[in-house]
């Protein structure tokens, strides 16, 4: 059995005939671009896939660490996240051009902390960092409600400023990404991944693929 992901069917499994022989398992390996047809009986059955390739990105991610830990992330999240043959056209194409950038380690970390972004959006638990929830001023922004999601100046945070969560420039965009303020911003869309998401989803564990790519960008910002 397979999972894949498509844009009008969401995340979609399925039986793929001689899915382990050598001519039709080097196609499936993840990140891989193929194009399916999926048949069944009845509309709730599992179904059975035929495949045909249309792009492989196994010889891209094998090639470079930070690859293979960002595609792995991806598609952990994917499984953990969407429910099954639920579309999510949007994020179907954001994750498409997030993986043709795999062979591009240096923008590689800011496009996924987006695409994580785009994801928590489409959950239902999207950032909302246009103005403060207190004040309503649009600058000086150094906040994120870790409740609601929403920035908060340092004038609206008060005495209240150590329970908010750090809001890196490069959460808005602003600045050069460097991959230290990326792994900060990570560190914001984990919480809400793990706290506000997780716990709709039964409170399962988020998928240690994140933890790796994480940790990959900080080696990296460890040796400059």
């Amino acid at each position: 059995m397979i999972e894949v992901f498509t844009p009008s069917h969401g995340r979609h499994a399925g039986i793929v005939r001689g899915g382990s022989s050598r001519k039709i398992a080097p196609m499936l390996q993840p990140g891989a671009q193929l194009d399916i047809a999926w048949r069944a009986r009845l509309e709730e059955h599992l179904g059975y896939f035929t495949v045909e390739p249309v792009r492989s990105r196994a010889a891209v991610s094998l090639g470079e660490r930070l690859a293979l830990a960002g595609l792995n992330a991806v598609t952990g999240l994917l499984v953990f996240c969407l429910p099954e043959r639920e579309a999510h056209p949007r994020l179907y194409r954001q994750t498409e051009q997030l993986l043709d950038l795999l062979d591009r380690p240096e923008v590689w970390p800011l496009a996924y902390l987006r695409w994580e972004m785009a994801l928590l959006e489409d959950m239902g638990y999207g950032l909302d960092l246009s103005c403060c929830a207190v004040t309503g001023a649009t600058e000086g922004l150094a906040y994120v409600s870790p409740r609601t999601g929403r920035a908060v100046t340092r004038a609206g945070a008060g005495a209240y400023a150590d329970r908010l969560l750090p809001l890196p420039p490069t959460l808005m965009g602003q600045g050069d990404a460097p991959d230290a303020d990326v792994a900060a911003a990570l560190m914001v869309t984990g919480h809400f991944l793990h706290n506000r998401l997780a716990p709709e989803l039964g409170s399962k564990p988020l998928p240690d693929a994140r933890q790796r790519l994480i940790e990959a960008i900080s080696r990296r910002v460890a040796a400059g």
